[in-house]
């Protein structure tokens, strides 16, 4: 199921990076695209939204609804 968050304070790679990792902790085979530029973070995973939501929010970045 896709999921799209938007994501504020991811500035760099490294960023990008601990997203993702964070995602697949939860999904190992969670495909993750994210548009930094556009604070957004596309998520195709069988995981719950809320799950999701919580992995990128305890990496310390803001997720909206």
């Amino acid at each position: 199921m896709q999921q799209i968050f938007t994501v504020t304070g991811m500035t760099c790679g490294h960023c990008e990076k601990a997203v993702t990792q964070a995602i697949r902790s939860l999904d190992p085979q969670a495909q993750v695209q994210i548009d930094r530029s556009q604070n957004r973070v596309e998520i195709e995973s069988t995981q719950p939204r809320e799950k999701l939501a919580g992995a990128i929010a305890e990496e310390g970045y803001q997720v909206q609804a």
